[in-house]
């Protein structure tokens, strides 16, 4: 019988364990505080942003937002992002993507302090991650690693298949993956059989962003599946990128779409704050 990894559940975990660790640092006088830089009026971006600032209020966490029309000139995006970064108060920067695209968001990333990058973007956080440095990983990675983690599920010598390999959520996985001893393949949307490979994973990794792409066929029996895609359907129903009714039955362990991976995202990303808060202190 599959086991459902309960997201929610272990994200509010995290969430209460974050606000006692608050708690401590504003009675030594450090008050963690998270700036979002927002360009443009995307809808999707408005409630993921409408949910980070909900979760540092639960938690405690300082929180103020940059609401920037989606005209402004690259030059000052970089000079709001310097200026965060020179400003003693706050401890993480998080630039909402994606961003109008007359904008370079890479260049964007780079200006962001390392030391601020909660979101786990910038270059020097990516190259720490993939030499095994201490460093912020990029927030859904992150949390995949810990549901992981909390079900007690060994990557060690395991058979691990990344559908995707965005630099949000596949590329900083295959790193997270290898340093646990997983033996990691990647596929794409150029990949040939994928089939094939995905029928031998272990560890079945779904973050390509198409609607139950993932079907039972695709999946070997007692797989672990984690889906990271979002998609809403014709009826406007939030679905995963696997088709979960019928995969569920023959795997070992499923996250389920909503109230899996998502939730997670956030409390990790609170987390990275509170971990910026203490590097830098007051």
């Amino acid at each position: 019988m599959s086991e459902i990894i309960d997201g929610k559940n272990l994200a509010q975990k995290i969430r209460k364990n974050l606000k006692i660790e608050v708690d401590e640092l504003k009675n030594i006088g450090i008050k963690p505080k998270l700036a979002v830089i927002m360009v443009g009026d995307d809808k999707a971006s408005k409630v993921y942003v409408k949910n980070k600032s909900r979760a540092c209020e639960e938690i405690g966490i300082d929180y103020e937002e940059f609401l920037m029309d989606e005209n402004i000139k690259m030059n000052e995006l970089l000079d709001l992002i310097e200026e965060l970064n020179n400003r003693k108060d706050i401890h993480g920067i998080l630039l909402q993507s994606p961003i109008p695209k007359h904008l370079d968001i890479n260049q964007a990333f780079n200006k962001i302090d390392y030391r601020k990058d909660v979101d786990g973007f910038n270059p020097v956080n990516v190259g720490k991650l993939s030499i095994g440095e201490d460093c912020f990983i990029s927030c859904t990675p992150y949390g995949v690693m810990k549901m992981l983690e909390e079900y007690n599920i060994d990557v060690q010598g395991k058979n691990v298949v990344i559908i995707g390999r965005s630099n949000i959520v596949g590329k900083p996985l295959i790193q997270c993956m290898l340093k646990k001893n997983g033996t990691v393949t990647i596929c794409h949307s150029k990949t040939e059989n994928i089939k094939q490979i995905t029928s031998n994973a272990d560890i079945l990794i779904a973050a390509l962003g198409k609607a139950k792409f993932v079907t039972q066929d695709m999946v070997k029996d007692g797989a672990v599946i984690i889906d990271v895609g979002i998609n809403r359907n014709e009826e406007g129903k939030l679905v995963g990128d696997v088709d979960f009714e019928n995969v569920e039955k023959k795997t070992s362990f499923i996250t389920p779409v909503p109230g899996g991976v998502g939730p997670m995202t956030i409390a990790m990303l609170m987390t990275n704050v509170v971990k910026a808060a203490k590097n830098i202190g007051m």
